[in-house]
């Protein structure tokens, strides 16, 4: 922003464009926005953020974000807990969602196994997906992660962990691009990925 600008808005700027797709432009004309905004409605979107981070955390079966125990998916008795959709991120489960198809289960492994960004699986929640499925009664892991570098290494790292357990591991079909990103996908080539899984 300009040197003229309040200081207190130069560091609101600077929060946004902290955002995930979020420049300086935007950033800059959401926080201008902000300014305009009556005050009861900014402590409205204060109080939201706050609550969110203060509410909101990880599943205990799934790692997917929660402000109960358990995440609606995993608190479904009609789903089938013996399939496990593994993805990337939360997101990826609401991608999922949105084609009413899958009725499976998910894990979320908050990232991808990505040496170059020392990311290592270590890092990821790998431990508890294999602790679900050593507790028995799982018989298909769908490696649902993006057709990138990363998201095949990740899924060939989990497939070598799972096999040995006697579960069967399979790998979306790709109608979806090589380095796209399954939370862009459309309902119908997610479903025909889905449904025309391999096994790995």
């Amino acid at each position: 922003m300009a040197s003229h600008d309040a200081l207190p808005l130069v560091i609101l700027t600077e929060q946004f464009a902290k955002l995930p797709g979020i420049g300086m432009k935007t950033a800059a004309r959401l926080a201008y926005h902000v300014m305009t905004m009556p005050a009861d409605e900014v402590e409205a979107f204060a109080q939201a953020l706050r609550n969110a981070k203060q509410t909101v955390h990880f599943c205990k079966c799934c790692e997917n974000l929660t402000d109960s125990e358990l995440c609606p998916v995993c608190e479904e008795e009609s789903r089938d807990h013996a399939t496990i959709c593994v993805v990337e991120t939360p997101k990826d489960i609401s991608a999922f969602e949105r084609t009413g198809e899958y009725k499976g289960v998910y894990h979320v492994l908050h990232g991808l196994i990505s040496p170059l960004k020392n990311v290592l699986p270590d890092d990821l929640k790998i431990r508890s997906l294999l602790a679900r499925i050593q507790q028995g009664g799982v018989r298909e892991v769908i490696m649902a992660t993006n057709p990138t570098v990363e998201g095949d290494a990740t899924a060939g790292y989990l497939s070598q962990l799972i096999k040995p357990l006697g579960v069967k591991v399979t790998r979306l079909a790709f109608g979806l691009p090589v380095g796209g990103i399954l939370e862009y996908a459309d309902e119908v080539t997610l479903y025909k990925a889905l449904e025309n899984r391999n096994i790995m």
